[in-house]
């Protein structure tokens, strides 16, 4: 990423990710980093501006996270937040303590207009609070420029050194003005001039693919879902006939769903790509007999992906590279990219088994965020109907059955969730809803049907909106859809007796179900 860029650094908090996609709003382009990183490769950056996120620590504890007091002596702006915040007071000569009164919610923020910070901002703006801790004492040089009823010190500045500190959390959707916040420091304090454009991104990314291949052949991992197929198509702009599509049908899509990306992306499809169609059902579901924890089917599914690719690679002949649809958020949610812990390993990230048979992997997508993914399909003018599909998960099925996997149960859990789709899409919530399918539990309860005892499994039907994937509120299905979609079910789907709603939200849950 040869432009400006501001980097976060991270010390354990939740909300990394949103504070990247935050930035990247701003048309500048982020990344994340470990606290761990070195200063010296900081500077090698060349970054123009720093975030320090938040985290769940205490910064003066003897064994909390930090970092070199030289990181604000760079001359490069830099904002904390939360953590970051109370951990820049508390290295530069203020002081951090437990606060009286905690304050976690929705919180009134009185602030000083006169601060390029809050340049636009209300006088008085709701923002997100979540802290144990608070500024008890500015360091030298800083004034406060943002208070609230309990907090003293919600934001203070060293304009000179142009060192910003934020108790609360501008990343947040609650923070009403959190997005004026960042633009801010970002193209303001920071003078960036935005220069991420996903049209460029594509352009540049078409020709390093080109550079890097050469006369290379490619293997590309396609599943269908929206991340592969606009890896493929990007693939195939760059290197047309060099690139074979490798499809494995595991045995773990929705119903009829094998078909329909054949039918896209195979011969008689509009790519002109070499499409191979692998039918490998039973081996994956012989591998994943008998396992229940989530994290080993995510790593079954993920090195049978790769052996199966292997097993391809050797019949086309001298293949160089795999292609994968890896995004940003499977990267850190895998725990390869800042200091959150490991979330979920992704089948194409954290999944990948140890020796792989390829030259090289090459990720074109490894630093979009989900819609940024989905803004560079139509830059490479894939249809809106593929591009705005909905999102569908590496390893399929088996992460939406809790459990053991088996064929029944695969076909319990297909027939529901094709149930609920077409139910979504007839009363049109499928243009307002990011995303919904069903899930099956493993839990089995007693029913009456047909004046007979069941027992049998609970389905859960799950409906979210997102802007971004990473924070997630379930969505307010009519009830009187939820009552036809159950009925269905339970009439139509053998060895199912209970269907349930999960009102869950991201996070404290994911919107996946393993």
């Amino acid at each position: 990423m040869n432009q400006e860029k501001v980097i976060v650094i991270d010390f354990g908090g939740q909300y990394n990710q949103l504070v990247a996609r935050r930035v990247r709003e701003c048309n500048v382009y982020c990344e994340i980093y470990s606290y761990k990183t070195d200063i010296e490769q900081i500077k090698a950056m060349n970054t123009k501006g720093i975030i320090l996120t938040g985290g769940p620590n205490s910064c003066y504890e003897a064994d909390s996270p930090t970092y070199t007091s030289e990181l604000f002596d760079l001359g490069i702006p830099v904002l904390g937040l939360c953590y970051g915040a109370q951990l820049m007071m508390h290295m530069l000569g203020g002081k951090v303590e437990k606060a009286p009164v905690r304050e976690y919610g929705k919180t009134e923020v009185y602030v000083d207009k006169t601060s390029p910070l809050f340049d636009d901002v209300s006088e008085t703006t709701i923002c997100w609070m979540s802290h144990f801790d608070y500024i008890s004492k500015v360091a030298d040089g800083f004034r406060i420029v943002a208070h609230t009823a309990d907090c003293p010190v919600a934001a203070a500045e060293n304009g000179a050194k142009k060192l910003y500190a934020i108790q609360f959390h501008p990343e947040v959707l609650h923070t009403k003005e959190g997005s004026k916040m960042l633009y801010n420091f970002v193209r303001g304090i920071c003078g960036c001039a935005g220069t991420w454009r996903m049209d460029s991104f594509v352009e540049n990314s078409i020709k390093e693919i080109r550079e890097k291949v050469g006369g290379g052949k490619v293997l590309c991992a396609l599943s269908g879902g929206v991340d592969s197929s606009v890896a493929a198509v990007m693939l195939a702009k760059a290197i047309g006939g060099q690139l074979t599509c490798v499809f494995v049908d595991h045995g773990l899509l929705r119903k009829n769903e094998g078909d329909e990306v054949e039918e896209v992306f195979g011969p008689n499809g509009p790519y002109e790509l070499n499409f191979i169609r692998v039918n490998a059902q039973e081996r994956f579901y012989s591998k994943l007999a008998g396992v229940t924890e989530p994290e080993r089917k995510r790593k079954i599914i993920g090195e049978e992906f790769i052996r199966v690719f292997e097993e391809e690679a050797k019949k086309i002949g001298a293949v160089d590279f795999l292609v994968q649809g890896t995004i940003y958020p499977d990267v850190v949610e895998s725990g390869l990219g800042g200091e959150s812990a490991v979330i979920k390993s992704h089948h194409n990230v954290g999944g990948l088994p140890d020796c792989v048979d390829f030259k090289e992997i090459i990720e074109p997508l490894r630093n979009l965020f989900k819609d940024e993914v989905r803004k560079a399909g139509l830059e490479l003018g894939i249809p809106e109907k593929l591009v705005f599909r909905q999102p569908f998960p590496g390893p399929g099925l088996g992460i939406r059955i809790i459990g053991e996997v088996t064929a029944e149960k695969v076909r319990i859990v297909q027939d529901a969730d094709a149930i609920y789709r077409e139910e979504i899409a007839k009363t049109g919530l499928d243009k307002s809803i990011g995303q919904y399918f069903a899930a099956l539990t493993n839990m089995r309860s007693v029913g009456v049907m047909g004046d007979e005892r069941t027992y049998d499994y609970a389905v859960a039907l799950r409906a979210v909106n997102t802007v971004d994937f990473m924070t997630a509120e379930a969505a307010e299905v009519p009830f009187e859809v939820l009552q036809r979609v159950m009925s269905r079910i339970i009439n139509e789907v053998r060895g199912v007796n209970r269907v349930m709603y999960d009102l869950t939200s991201k996070p404290p849950g994911t919107i996946e179900f393993e």
